[in-house]
């Protein structure tokens, strides 16, 4: 659906009266956009098109709130991007979470007879029909197998949501639209904000593809190396019945691991060394997400990390997952390394790999902004560290600097400061930088040869082949098209102006401190052999014009030194 699709007016009536509940201003900027005119100071007409404000963060919550579970969604994504909202708007919107009552049972079961495709007493022994958890795209209950008797836990999608997302999906793409000539629209990037946004919740529309996540998810903790893969899991999806708008999981019993009551049993008594030993799990495990599995889970709050009645860990709600692809995997190990040794011109190398240029970069204020940050975050506990804020002021100092972060950055910033906040919640004096040191030799092993050292050496051999192979074929063409001058070099050095003009300067000097060195010895060799008036008379000329040119270019030399 494009967004020049004709939108339901009544649903445009509907977000207009939400609007104008929490403020008429916000409304009257977007109806007047393009349209009222000011006089400016110098007695020209201007067209306020070039001033919408966003809304404070929490009118913003709650206008999202109000608007519906797509808009709660939207809000949910902009938590994602710290490198576009200051701190106070990503944490208004972390928590978003929409207000939505749970559907009447029978509008559920009818999905689900739709999605089995057969009666639910010849597949399930028992459902509960009070949900024990309800969201803007599906809600969640719990069951009894009649196979093997196993309880599994179904995710149904919402009946018509498909039909709500497309939209509203429309109606965000036309306000884009109409906000991208302004200054608000082109420093956020609404267009692209939009599409991507867009595209993020048709996939999370999509069960079939959280199933895939989930299980990847599973198969990478199951093969951990850092920590031990007994205590930490993933509920294991059942395939044959799980479609598009339905997810059934394993069933696991536990509780959000901030409400969990710990003994200590297995640390002495200690329940201290059992907090901090679970906390090291869930540092180890999530960062062989970030750094060296490349799929991560982006939204690890504690309702989605559950202390199992057996010990163990869960990771649920694999809706939300990001990735890193091998290059920003190697970027961010070494930004790491970067911070742990307080290197401000390497952290400003590397999110110059990371980030895309958007004018002209101020280097050294990058450096210096890096350098601040890192005087301020380095050695110190997660009780006085904020790594949401440290991460934040990291995205901003390079847009600043007209750097755009990548979208999966910002995924995973937001992962990083959601784990960040449990950690201090549960265990407040464990050190992120320091949980992740004992890791750097393995994790820089890893970027250097791979997991496997054979297949890493036959992979450099067969490029060091393709390259001897290239190489004759290469240098023949250019010395080829070098002999017959048909090769043409074109190199642009930008601001050469200023030193082609110096250079000219200099040059021009120099010939005429040559002209009049030139006149000078003429006029002395004529005057020692003038033996006639004549001959005395050019001499004399001689000394004249060097002399005049000789205190020109004096005055010349004095005022351009004096004009720097």
């Amino acid at each position: 659906m494009t967004a020049s699709t004709k939108i339901d007016s009544s649903r445009q009536r509907e977000i207009a009266q939400v609007l104008l509940q929490h403020g008429w201003d916000y409304m009257r900027q977007i109806l007047t956009i393009g349209k009222v005119k000011r006089v400016a100071g110098d007695g020209t007409n201007q067209t306020l098109n070039d001033r919408v404000d966003i809304p404070p963060p929490a009118i913003l919550r709650s206008i999202l709130v109000d608007l519906g579970p797509v808009y709660v969604k939207l809000g949910q994504l902009l938590s994602t991007r710290p490198d576009l909202l200051p701190p106070d708007y990503i944490t208004a919107l972390s928590d978003l979470q929409s207000n939505v009552p749970p559907i009447d049972w029978l509008e559920i079961e009818t999905v689900l007879q739709q999605q089995i495709q057969g009666p639910l007493n010849e597949v399930f022994r028992e459902i509960d029909r009070q949900p024990i958890a309800a969201g803007s795209i599906a809600q969640t209950h719990r069951a009894v197998l009649k196979s093997d008797g196993r309880q599994v836990a179904l995710k149904v999608q919402r009946p018509g949501i498909d039909r709500l997302v497309t939209r509203d999906i429309g109606l965000i793409k036309q306000v884009a639209e109409l906000l991208s000539g302004t200054d608000f629209g082109k420093r956020y990037d609404l267009v692209s904000l939009a599409a991507e946004f867009s595209t993020a919740l048709q996939a999370e529309l999509d069960f079939t593809q959280e199933a895939r996540y989930t299980e990847a998810l599973r198969e990478n903790l199951l093969a951990g190396r850092w920590f031990d893969t007994k205590k930490i899991m993933v509920p294991e999806v059942d395939r044959q019945l799980s479609t598009k708008t339905l997810l059934v999981l394993e069933w696991l019993d536990g509780v959000p691991i901030l409400a969990a009551q710990f003994t200590g049993k297995e640390y002495g008594g200690k329940i201290e060394d059992e907090r901090k030993a679970i906390t090291v799990l869930c540092f180890r495990a999530f960062f062989q997400q970030y750094l060296v599995d490349g799929l991560f889970h982006a939204d690890p709050h504690p309702g989605n990390l559950f202390y199992l009645n057996d010990g163990r860990v869960a990771v649920l709600d694999c809706g939300m997952m990001g990735r890193l692809d091998k290059k920003t995997q190697a970027a961010l190990i070494e930004m790491i390394l970067a911070i742990i040794s307080s290197d401000a011109q390497r952290c400003a190398q590397i999110t110059l790999q990371l980030a895309e240029p958007m004018g002209e970069l101020d280097l050294s204020r990058l450096e210096w902004d890096y350098d601040r940050l890192l005087h301020k975050y380095n050695n110190l506990s997660l009780q006085n560290m904020d790594a949401s804020q440290a991460f934040y002021e990291i995205l901003q100092a390079a847009r600043r600097n007209n750097l755009r972060w990548p979208s999966n950055i910002g995924l995973f910033a937001k992962s990083l400061a959601n784990l960040e906040g449990v950690g201090r919640q549960f265990n407040p004096e464990i050190n992120l930088f320091e949980e992740v040191r004992p890791l750097m030799t393995d994790m820089f092993q890893r970027q250097l040869i791979g997991d496997d050292l054979v297949q890493s050496l036959l992979r450099t051999g067969l490029e060091l082949k393709q390259l001897s192979l290239q190489s004759p074929r290469q240098l023949a063409f250019l010395l080829d098209r070098f002999s017959s001058e048909t090769l043409k070099l074109k190199i642009e050095i930008k601001d050469l102006d200023g030193v082609q003009r110096s250079v000219n300067d200099g040059a021009n000097r120099r010939s005429f401190s040559t002209v009049v060195g030139a006149l000078i010895i003429g006029a002395a060799i004529v005057s020692t052999n003038a033996q006639t008036p004549e001959m005395q008379l050019l001499s004399n000329i001689l000394f004249g014009v060097a002399s005049i040119l000789g205190g020109w270019l004096m005055v010349k030399i004095i005022r351009s030194d004096n004009s720097i």
